[in-house]
């Protein structure tokens, strides 16, 4: 069985690094990586092919049994590929209710990663988790640089400083680190979620837990946020207001899966914010927490609140970002590789989780 790597095509990201080229060895036959596939990333060609070999895009489409990227790959490159071969990305099925009759018009298997159960088992092959990792501590950076005040308290001879404030809704994978982050650029930090599990963790990392009551709570829902009813809404909405207008930096994460991203911050909520302070809004791509906010730009209010929309934040870090995907990936493979081939077993909730084309 032969793999291939392809080159993203708009995503300084790569599937695979040179470090992990070696491991595959144990499970494939051969491992072709398309010319500059890690070049946006920090890895040479030459690291490459320590371990495998340099092939051409149209090589790698025609020929390979199993190909992967991280994102989904166009028509024009799956129409390419061998009638039976298998791919493998982040293909979002919820999101775009198209993909599997595409994949499936081009006679190709598919595994989405991002269809991969996050359970304990899934921990290591679980891309999502360790992506808005990044994207939290990113989105704080991204934040300090466009506040136009310091994060921690200073005291100087000119004068004191005070911490700036900064609120976190959602605090899964990326609103915990991104209070971790925040924490430790010394700012005082509170955190809102709907999930009343969040609480000792956020209290567990220094910041403040904000407590709407009436939340549903799923357990089941996979680290992600539930439907909330009306009344529930209406009484969060206000709360959040509140802090809001008090707040140098607002940094949402929710969001809810298969469907678009609830508002957490109305229009009017943003009226109220301070001038200079920041939104970054890390849902973005499923319509925005904030109801201004636009992705993949920055626009600045009339009261003067930066609005950053931006999803793509893992790319911006695209080393560590490639390397944490590497071991997701292979970790997949180590589990559904067996004696060479791709097990198909349907009964296993991994396995007929991500495969996306039975």
């Amino acid at each position: 069985m032969v793999i291939g790597i392809l080159k993203e095509a708009n995503d300084q990201r790569v599937a695979i690094v040179p470090a992990t080229l070696k491991k595959l060895q144990d499970l494939v036959d051969d491992i072709w990586v398309e010319s500059n596939a890690g070049l946006n990333a920090g890895f040479e060609d030459s690291a490459y092919q320590e371990q495998g070999k340099i092939k051409s895009r149209e090589e790698i489409l025609s020929q390979a049994d199993v190909i992967i990227s991280i994102n989904p790959m166009s028509e024009d490159d799956l129409a390419k590929m061998k009638e039976g071969a298998t791919v493998m990305a982040m293909f979002a099925p919820f999101a775009n209710d198209q993909i599997v009759d595409v994949l499936r018009k081009h006679k190709v298997k598919a595994f989405s990663f991002d269809m991969i159960p996050r359970t304990t088992l899934a921990q290591s092959m679980d891309i999502l988790s360790a992506m808005a990792s990044i994207a939290g501590y990113k989105a704080v950076i991204q934040s300090a640089d466009a506040l136009p005040r310091y994060f921690p308290m200073m005291i100087t001879a000119a004068g004191s400083i005070k911490p700036a404030t900064v609120l976190i809704l959602g605090a899964g994978v990326a609103g915990l680190q991104a209070i971790a982050t925040a924490k430790r650029l010394g700012a005082m930090v509170e955190a809102f979620d709907v999930r009343s599990a969040a609480k000792e963790e956020v209290l567990s990392l220094g910041a403040k837990f904000i407590e709407v009551e009436g939340a549903v709570d799923d357990k089941d829902a996979g680290g992600y946020a539930v439907q909330q009813s009306e009344e529930y809404l209406q009484r969060q909405r206000a709360e959040v207001q509140n802090r809001a207008s008090k707040a140098d930096v607002i940094i949402t994460t929710a969001q809810v899966r298969g469907r678009k991203a609830p508002i957490l911050l109305p229009a009017e909520t943003v009226e109220k914010m301070k001038r200079g302070s920041v939104v970054v809004d890390l849902a973005a791509s499923t319509g925005g927490n904030c109801a201004l906010t636009q992705n993949g730009q920055t626009i600045v209010t009339e009261n003067g609140v930066k609005i950053i929309g931006d999803s793509n934040l893992p790319s911006t870090m695209a080393q560590d970002a490639s390397t944490l995907v590497s071991n997701n990936i292979f970790n997949f493979l180590k589990y559904i590789i067996k004696e060479g081939a791709i097990n198909y077993d349907m009964e296993d909730e991994i396995i007929s989780s991500a495969f996306i084309t039975k």
